[in-house]
């Protein structure tokens, strides 16, 4: 992987990998039978309005793709969410940015509540980590329970749903493009992550330290094992996305990755 010049085009394939991650999540939860979760997609071009309407997760509800030149697309989701009674947001990149979109949405009730952001990188000068952290792929379903564990605390998840999710999302292992980490201090399992692979592109996704675990470099260590592998595995580049000025941003920063540009988040005043 070599260095990366910002573009247009370049920020529109991190959006589409970033997009592609997410629907995948939301594939697997919409094969629950029955889908109880209330999931429901609408794909046009290169707009991807999402829905989980009994799953208040902000990435699983909302629209992502917006392009300069496409305000009009704008009063029909709002709709479309508002009809669902689902608080719906918008996530517009800086490299697709329309004064005439915001425009729409603050007429129809909406506000730029923050700032994501999307960030690449290449392979950085690999640094030892401490000698109690080992990190290794999931590959048996005893992994994934382990996988799992780190991931709840990390997550903060409610003891109460923990299993609900668990069973949720146990088809993450052996899914298509993906390869779930595991990350043990002394042998005991400490944090998680996920990388992504679609169209050549490594997308660095979910990590999550258990709390007793915080402030032992596990999230710089994660980030580093996944962008190598990303280019053994022939990726042209990795990325990810972070809270702007986060803890997480910053070590994706310290890994050598770089911003790409911020998305503004458009969420309902009320």
């Amino acid at each position: 992987m070599r260095s990366l010049i910002p573009s247009l085009e370049l920020a529109r394939r991190v959006t589409d990998v970033a997009v592609a991650y997410t629907l995948a999540r939301m594939r697997i939860l919409e094969r629950i039978p029955g889908n109880p979760i209330g999931v429901e997609i609408r794909i046009s071009g290169n707009v991807a309005a999402l829905m989980a309407r009994h799953l208040p997760s902000p990435a699983f509800n909302s629209v992502v793709g917006l392009r300069s030149g496409e305000a009009e697309h704008v009063a029909a989701l709002v709709e479309w969410y508002r009809a669902n009674d689902v608080a719906g947001r918008f996530e517009i990149s800086a490299a697709d940015n329309d004064p005439a979109v915001g425009q729409e949405l603050a007429r129809l009730g909406y506000f730029q509540s923050g700032f994501h952001a999307a960030l690449v990188g290449v392979r950085h000068e690999d640094v030892e980590a401490d000698r109690g952290i080992a990190i290794d792929p999931v590959t048996s379903s005893a992994e994934m329970e382990e996988f799992l564990s780190a991931y709840v605390a990390g997550r903060r998840i409610p003891p109460a749903l923990h299993e609900q999710f668990k069973q949720n999302v146990r088809p993450w292992l052996g899914a298509p493009g993906w390869t779930l980490y595991l990350a043990r201090v002394d042998g005991h399992a400490a944090a998680a992550a996920i990388l992504f692979m679609h169209e050549g592109v490594g997308y660095l996704a979910d990590a999550a330290t258990a709390p007793p675990f915080r402030g032992r470099g596990l999230h710089a260590a994660l980030l580093r094992r996944r962008l190598r592998d990303a280019e053994d595995a022939g990726a042209a580049f990795a990325c990810s996305g972070a809270d702007f000025l986060s803890t997480s941003h910053r070590n994706m920063e310290r890994a050598g990755m770089r911003l790409l540009f911020l998305r503004a988040i458009w969420t309902p005043l009320d």
